[in-house]
């Protein structure tokens, strides 16, 4: 069973869709919001968790500075629309399930995009 790690800039419906699938969920929220991006990684790691984040300076941690990752979900949607987000994940985690762990999985208003982890370290 996936596990994930939400990042304190996703949206709580998205942490309550995760749930409601019966996913094991951790929102940062509940346990640390000052946690930098790269302590957020390595908890991530170190419990097995996929990242889901709206936040981009990820892709640095990955693309340049190599830093592993189990996975990570980056939801690329422009605005604050929560519904549209949630709508995205659930059909992301209905239709491509498997291809989440060791990805990094990209989520944009029209496309998903899995780009496997061990072709970037």
């Amino acid at each position: 069973m996936i596990k994930f790690l939400a990042d304190a800039n996703i949206e709580k419906r998205i942490v309550e869709c995760l749930l409601r699938f019966g996913f094991d969920v951790k929102w940062i929220p509940d346990y640390n919001c000052e946690m930098d991006d790269a302590a957020l990684l390595t908890m991530a790691n170190n419990e097995k968790r996929i990242l889901i984040t709206n936040d981009k300076d990820f892709g640095e941690l990955i693309f340049l500075r190599k830093q592993n990752s189990v996975g990570i979900i980056l939801i690329r949607v422009k605005g604050q629309d929560t519904k549209e987000k949630v709508e995205l994940v659930e059909k992301l985690i209905l239709n491509y399930k498997e291809k989440i762990p060791n990805h990094l999985s990209l989520i944009t208003k029209t496309k998903f995009r899995f780009i496997p982890l061990e072709d970037i370290i």
